[in-house]
């Protein structure tokens, strides 16, 4: 009773009139403007304050109107933050348990400042306890302050030493975390640099991982053993070691196997991707395909970590031309519900798998009679010849990638004029913005058109393609899920798909 006792002390005296949250009774009135703010932003309709200023009172975003429902519908999503249901079966049981915790861990501080200490030491104990069990090495050293200083306080010398040798044992554990965490940005942060300035990076995590694996042996820490894991397989994969990739990864997901109550979806599709990556880059389609078949019983479908994970699995597909499992990716990930609420630039690069999907029912339809019974949903490729390709800095190679399409689709109508202009506007991105190092593969391509176009589109005239050819080759296919490194069709297979047109 004493613990109800101060908790209600403290509400009576701090509580306010009305707690603003958004749950389903609140999103029922849909004439309200928060409600209106709130199903716009779920439907991705703003992108500045001005565009949310504008829609919801027609005025700039310093008008006072504006500044005002805005401030006061963070407030209410700030609230709402403490009401999440995590008990969802996505969820894992560590997931869940930190979520708790920490919440209960705000309680703990709250019941504390305002003077509750006995309620304050009892939910700490609860989440101290909950903790131990899950190895929070962060809240098992919070909670055990609060409690020692609780055990001082009621002269309670046993239970002051016991979680004095909590803080003592977990502190070293703790700043191992943090450490390991530090490694792991440090090569997260730099992990997408052009490949030439990598070589300095990959030693570096080898460094780094070396480290790690000594932390690893000495703390028994899910986050230390996720860092590890997650730092050598950004090792090998800069080094474009693959085989090492894939056993790495087989050894994060022994990990979770073996460790169940740290199993953690985010950390396991994690693994599952970058295996899908490995077996992209060695064109592995017959493992790629067993891995995926397991991995997709195992995860959650819609969100974004997954629709990145089929990204891998579609190219994968059609690197090894694999094409009808391709556009049964292709239809799967785009048939999803959750697929229209992605950002813009993972939909149009869908947008942009859709129109290669529809040239090769096309183009090897004829041959094959189950690509050509394949739907096409409504598909026009004169839309995709017509269009204007016009995309902002950021997507320069979603206009590369359509222009080739576009190419393709004149040649499989035996359409040479228009190739010419096409061309020309590749020649373009590559002379002036694209950075070679950044680049490098489609400047190569590009100039291999350059030279069919020379050619006049004859193979037999061709001349002075080896050598982009060579530089090609010495550069293999390497995406990590950058724009500028997509490849929907390699360039290399494409250069004979186009050639084999002209001959």
């Amino acid at each position: 009773m004493k613990h109800l006792i101060e908790i209600s002390r403290i509400v009576t005296k701090k509580k306010v009139r009305k707690i603003e949250i958004f749950d389903d009774h609140a999103l029922r009135h849909k004439n309200s403007k928060f409600n209106e703010f709130y199903e716009a932003l779920r439907a991705k309709k703003f992108k500045s304050d001005r565009d949310a200023a504008h829609h919801l009172y027609g005025c700039d975003p310093t008008d006072p109107k504006y500044r005002q429902l805005k401030s006061r519908f963070r407030k209410r999503l700030l609230n709402t933050l403490f009401f999440l249901d995590v008990n969802v079966p996505s969820t894992s049981n560590y997931d869940r348990a930190y979520y708790s915790c920490n919440k209960d861990w705000t309680l703990v501080k709250t019941l504390a400042w305002y003077n509750a200490p006995h309620t304050a030491a009892q939910l700490a104990r609860q989440v101290l306890n909950n903790s131990l069990k899950y190895n929070f090495a962060d809240l098992i050293v919070n909670c055990s302050r609060i409690l020692r200083e609780y055990s001082a306080d009621m002269a309670d010398e046993r239970s002051f030493e016991l979680y004095d040798n909590y803080i003592k044992e977990y502190l070293p554990a703790l700043e191992a975390e943090v450490t390991s965490e530090e490694l792991y940005q440090k090569v997260a942060m730099n992990y997408y640099q052009p490949l030439p300035k990598s070589k300095n990076l990959v030693e570096e995590a080898q460094a780094y991982g070396e480290t790690l694996v000594k932390l690893s042996e000495q703390f028994d820490s899910p986050v230390i053993h996720y860092n590890m894991y997650l730092v050598w397989v950004y090792r090998y994969e800069m080094q474009q070691d693959f085989d090492a990739m894939l056993e790495v990864c087989d050894r994060g997901e022994k990990y979770i196997a073996e460790n169940p109550i740290f199993s953690q979806e985010e950390k396991l599709l994690k693994f599952h991707t970058k295996k899908m990556s490995a077996y992209l880059h060695l064109r592995n389609y017959r493992d790629g395909r067993i891995n995926a078949e397991k991995c997709l019983n195992q995860l959650s479908e819609g969100e974004e970590a997954w629709f990145t994970f089929m990204e891998y699995y579609f190219l994968l597909a059609m690197h090894t031309e694999n094409y009808i499992n391709a556009i049964a990716i292709f239809n799967r990930a785009t048939d999803n519900p959750k697929f229209k609420k992605l950002d813009g630039i993972i939909q149009e690069k869908w947008n942009i798998f859709e129109g290669y999907v529809n040239y090769i029912i096309e183009s090897e339809g004829k041959s094959n009679k189950v690509l050509q019974m394949q739907p096409q949903k409504g598909f026009r490729a004169s839309k995709v010849l017509n269009s204007p390709v016009l995309y902002p800095k950021g997507q320069r190679i979603f206009s590369v990638l359509l222009i080739l399409l576009q190419i393709l689709f004149l040649l499989e109508r035996n359409t040479i004029s228009g190739l010419q202009e096409r061309i020309a506007r590749l020649k373009k991105y590559a002379n002036r913005q694209f950075r070679k190092d950044e680049y490098f593969r489609p400047v190569q391509f590009i100039r291999l058109l350059q030279q069919l176009s020379k050619a006049e589109f004859q193979v037999e005239e061709l001349s002075n393609t080896e050598k982009y050819l060579t530089a090609l080759q010495s550069h293999p296919f390497f995406y990590r899920g950058i724009a500028s490194e997509l490849e929907v069709i390699p360039y290399e297979k494409l250069w004979e798909r186009i050639l084999s047109y002209l001959k």
